[in-house]
Parts: C-alpha cells; sequence; structure tokens
C-alpha cells in the first residue's frame, strides 16, 4: 500500500509503498478514503514531540470504510463507513488520561496510509451527513474542543464565550460546538478576515489581537464572559482573567505563545476563577462529540484538500498557519 512513512526527523513527506498491516483478534483494517492533518504531525516531523517512534506513518484522523476485521469481532463492520477515534488507551480515570495514553499516529502507525490497523473499540459510523472528506476533519480537533468547551469550560446556552486565535481547526470547532450550544461566541485572530470569517461561522463578534487595546474593544463589545477557552498562554493570558466574569471559567489547551503571564493573582481568587487545563478527551466524550454534531448537523470546515503525494505542500501550508480550517489529504 502508499503510505506516508517519516523515517528520519525533519525528512519531507513522501510516499512510499509498504505491507498492508496484519491485525490482531480484537482490531480491524480500515481503508482509509481521507485524512486530516493536524499541528502535532507538524511538531512529530520537527522532533518537538514527545514519544516518537522512528519509521512512522502520521496521522490521527481518518475516515473509511472496513475491509475486514479479527476473530474478537463483529462480520457486521465489514463495508460499514466509519471515523476512527485517535485517542488511545484513555484509562479508568474520566477525568485524565492513564500513563499509557498514545494518540494514533505515534508510536502507532497512523492514517496517512491507504489502510490503518485500529482497535474495534474506536470504529464509530461516519455521520451520514458528512462526505468522507468532512468527516475526517474532526476527531482529533473536535475531541479537543468538544471537552475544552463543552466539558471543561461548560459553556452553557446565553452565555458569553470568547474563542481565541481563530483559524485552527480546534478553535473553529469550538466556535461551531459553543453556537450550537446557543452561546454567544467572540473570537480573536491576528487577520481581520478570518474574523470575518468566523462571525459567518455565527460568531457574534471578534477583535484583531494585533490591536494595542484589543482587550477593552472585547469588553466594550461583549461586557466580559464566563467562559473563555484559549490555546495561547503567554503574556496575553493575564487579559483574558480580566476579561473574564467572576466565577468564571478559562480552560486552556494549547500554549502557542508560550509560559503564560497569569496576571495579579487577586484577580484569580477574588474573582473565583476556574483555571482549567484539557488536553484530547475520554473515549464517553468522543461519542458525545459525535452524538453533538449529528444533532446538530455540524460540518467541519476544510480549508484544501490535497492529494496524499503532495502531503509536504500541505504540511508546509499548516506550519504556516495562514488555513481557516482543516487540511485534508486524499488517500484513496
Amino acid at each position: 500500500m502508499q503510505a506516508i512513512v517519516l523515517e528520519e526527523l525533519n525528512q519531507k513527506l513522501a510516499v512510499k509503498q509498504v505491507e498492508i498491516p496484519a491485525i490482531a483478534d480484537n482490531e480491524v483494517l480500515v481503508n482509509i478514503k481521507y485524512a486530516a492533518l493536524n499541528h502535532r504531525d507538524v511538531w512529530i516531523q520537527k522532533g518537538q514531540y514527545g514519544g516518537i517512534v522512528l519509521p512512522i506513518i502520521l496521522g490521527a484522523d481518518g475516515s473509511g470504510i472496513v475491509t475486514k476485521v479479527g476473530a474478537n469481532v463483529s462480520a457486521d463492520w465489514i463495508g460499514k463507513e466509519v471515523v476512527i477515534n485517535p485517542s488511545m488507551n484513555w484509562g479508568n480515570n474520566p477525568r485524565v488520561q492513564a500513563k499509557d495514553y498514545v494518540i494514533l499516529g505515534t508510536p502507532h502507525d497512523g492514517t496517512f496510509a491507504e489502510y490503518v490497523k485500529v482497535a474495534a473499540k474506536l470504529l464509530h459510523l461516519k455521520p451520514s451527513h458528512l462526505s468522507f472528506e468532512q468527516a475526517a476533519a474532526f476527531p482529533l480537533a473536535g475531541l479537543t474542543s468538544f471537552r475544552a468547551t463543552m466539558k471543561r469550560a461548560a459553556a452553557k446556552a446565553g452565555e458569553n464565550v470568547l474563542i481565541t486565535g481563530i483559524g485552527g481547526g480546534v478553535a473553529l470547532f469550538c466556535v461551531q460546538f459553543a453556537v450550537a450550544a446557543g452561546c454567544n461566541v467572540y473570537v480573536t485572530s491576528g487577520d481581520d478576515e478570518k474574523i470575518a470569517k468566523a462571525i459567518a461561522l455565527g460568531a457574534k463578534g471578534g477583535v484583531n489581537y494585533k490591536n494595542q487595546n484589543w482587550d477593552k474593544e472585547l469588553k466594550a463589545m461583549s461586557g466580559g464572559f464566563e467562559a473563555i477557552v484559549d490555546s495561547s498562554g503567554g503574556d496575553t493570558f493575564a487579559k483574558l482573567v480580566d476579561l473574564a466574569k467572576p466565577a468564571g471559567r478559562i480552560a486552556m489547551y494549547g500554549a502557542t505563545l508560550g509560559v503564560f503571564n497569569s496576571g495579579v493573582p487577586a484577580k484569580i481568587f477574588w474573582k473565583q476563577l476556574d483555571i482549567l487545563g484539557s488536553t484530547m478527551g475520554n473515549d464517553e466524550e468522543f461519542a458525545e462529540m459525535l452524538a453533538f454534531i449529528n444533532e446538530n448537523k455540524i460540518v467541519p470546515v476544510v480549508d484544501e484538500v490535497f492529494e496524499l503525494a503532495h502531503a509536504q505542500t500541505a504540511i508546509e501550508k499548516m506550519s504556516s498557519g495562514k488555513q481557516f480550517g482543516k487540511i485534508v489529504l486524499r488517500i484513496d
């Protein structure tokens, strides 16, 4: 089969011919139709991610058709159109992942290939309102967003919700989930065009964080926030503390700006704020997210589709941060 195999760090992505994987009794073989990139793939390529095993087939997200099942798996799965939960070995505690938790795409071969083997328990039926292309776009980013926005930040209908750094796949899902839940959603971005696109998705408004007084603009626009979902960290985090209403919740799933400055500590404890870390999500949350997507007919935003042979061009675009939505690879 054809696959993108990373054999060395900082190696350009190229198609290689490899053997179709053999499955164990509790596994299935999925013929991948489309796979989506995540920033995680960029970090693995550059050696900036923990637990990298080489050689490795990259890719956490994929949609396709089950072609083979193990001895302990129902044959009813054969021929089903599916998406894959890339969150492996979460463990028994729904609040935090186990020590052996990993994500598909390292150390286990991932979805940038014609076929991938996965545990049958990670399979879910593809939403009928989504194409294979669209369905490939939501597993990792969607799960990260759902846990951070709906579970950790606990965004509720009627509340003001701020999503920072709009444009990437996770942040866009945060917007789509919060809008579907009936929240008043606001965004930040360094690109006015991305803010306009977020408003077209249902956000009430947004500000450009390159503006000197962006936080004051946002406060005047919204009145403050019950829930904030942040991926940036850095020195701007202190402004999020100011923007949070009393008893507000700030969930953070990334730190693109590095070590964060929380500002004056008294503002956090006097306002009774919750600062909440969030990473990926457990199996129950994946199922909840999928049900939410089905119920609300949410359609992932796809920025561009590349052929598998052009994976290097795709990952360079992701690294540049110019995309609005998910970057997807056509496998089959």
